[in-house]
């Protein structure tokens, strides 16, 4: 497991770039307290014109909505934290990255009023393989319906990828893995399905995909992707609430995200979906989204910045 605080390499730190083992802030910082911070998970692919962004702009947009919603003060633009994002995985002379960009409040102060913060942002870039491991990827993953609600709309601002709303996330991970699982889904505060501890959620029944509805959930860049390729090659999606046992009766079920990609469910529950295997939906999603990210399509250059162009 690679130490985050002992590494080589450079982190851009409010507009410089730092040594790795440099980039340090005080115990007494704003956000190390009290959550209040924001953040990207963006991924750069291998390809044939060296690595390769994917949907980087939307991912800046993201991040950007994020900081206005929760009235955060960004002292960076978006093409600045754009091209510090592509300048990171250079610097870092890496073939594929995962890319960290955050933003937190500093230590001029303390207590919820928050007052007279600065604002201090910072981009790393590391060499992170697949989340839930490459066995995950090919054959799939049991997972367990959390006791931990996804948090309420009206409770947090869902939309935000905040820090703080993570604590939610690693209390349902750590309950579905202490229990042998591989990963949490977690229902909304009406009992429907909303998402995994990070992962948007999409089930197969009969040849159509199906999604929650957005209320609970953040809206995944991966999500939006897969909506897009479905629809394209004539897969009907529906985004309505769904219920937990229509998933044990599902024909396949998958998760996505920037770290976790495309990865099938083979189990909910102790319930097998499906034939217990990742189904022919699932499988060409998958290889298409890999495709596309590895630059070997045609279609979709626009979601890849090329680093050095």
């Amino acid at each position: 497991m690679m130490d985050f605080s002992d590494h080589d390499g450079v982190i851009w730190y409010d507009g410089e770039w730092v040594q790795w083992r440099d980039a340090t802030t005080h115990v007494l910082t704003h956000s190390l307290h009290y959550g209040m911070g924001i953040y990207e998970g963006i991924r750069a692919y291998t390809t044939e014109e060296g690595p390769a962004l994917f949907r980087l702009s939307e991912h800046v947009d993201r991040f950007m909505d994020s900081a206005k919603l929760i009235q955060m003060q960004m002292p960076y633009t978006y093409q600045e934290i754009s091209d510090a994002c592509v300048e990171a995985v250079e610097r870092n002379e890496l073939d594929s990255a995962y890319i960290r960009p955050m933003a937190f409040l500093g230590s001029e102060g303390m207590g919820l009023h928050a007052e007279n913060l600065q604002t201090h942002m910072i981009i790393a870039a590391w060499s992170w393989g697949a989340y839930l491991g490459q066995d995950a990827l090919k054959n799939g993953i049991r997972i367990k319906t959390s006791t931990f609600r996804r948090i309420h709309y009206n409770s947090l601002l869902t939309k935000a990828k905040v820090n703080g709303h993570y604590v939610n996330s690693m209390l349902a991970l750590r309950e579905a893995t202490n229990s042998g699982y591989d990963e949490a889904l977690l229902l909304d505060h009406l009992g429907f399905v909303a998402e995994g501890s990070g992962e948007n959620f999409f089930m197969v029944k009969d040849g159509v995909v199906h999604t929650p509805a957005s209320h609970s959930i953040l809206l995944g860049i991966t999500r939006q992707t897969v909506m897009d390729l479905c629809k394209k090659h004539g897969i009907s999606v529906i985004e309505r609430s769904i219920v937990r046992d229509e998933i044990y009766l599902a024909d396949e079920a998958f998760f996505t995200g920037t770290a976790a990609e495309i990865t099938p469910i083979v189990e909910l529950d102790d319930r097998t979906i499906g034939d217990g295997a990742p189904g022919e939906i699932t499988r060409m999603i998958q290889q298409l989204y890999f495709s596309i990210v590895h630059g070997r399509e045609a279609e979709h250059q626009e979601w890849l910045t090329y680093c050095d162009e």
